[in-house]
């Protein structure tokens, strides 16, 4: 009866230790994961090819913006808008700036 007690014990030592190991790693995880998530974007929103894609794709919206008639520019400029909101528009060229800044203007008048 003891021997069988203690195995019993031990399997359940064992389920145990392998719960709280997985329970720690869980825990880590959401500790530490949202950080390195975000340490991860901020790196990734520094990174050349993401500020040259977005520049890019600004200067893409801003020719089809100039092309576009008129009942389609004012779409084209809340999309425009939408896009360049969570962009730093100090990295924009000044031209690009400047046609931010007069949609933002146009908008403004608009309301």
């Amino acid at each position: 009866m003891r021997d069988l007690l203690a195995i019993v014990l031990c399997v359940i030592l064992f389920f145990g230790l392998i719960w709280g190991i997985q329970g720690n790693d869980f825990f880590m995880y959401k500790v530490f994961a949202p950080k390195y998530e975000q340490t991860r974007r901020e790196v990734f929103e520094q990174s050349k090819a993401y500020n040259q894609g977005v520049i890019q794709e600004l200067q893409n919206m801003q020719f089809e913006y100039i092309k576009a008639s008129p009942e389609h520019k004012q779409a084209l400029a809340s999309i425009i808008l939408h896009r360049a909101a969570d962009y730093d528009e100090n990295r924009l060229p000044a031209d690009l700036y400047s046609f931010i800044q007069q949609l933002k203007r146009e908008r403004a008048l608009s309301k």
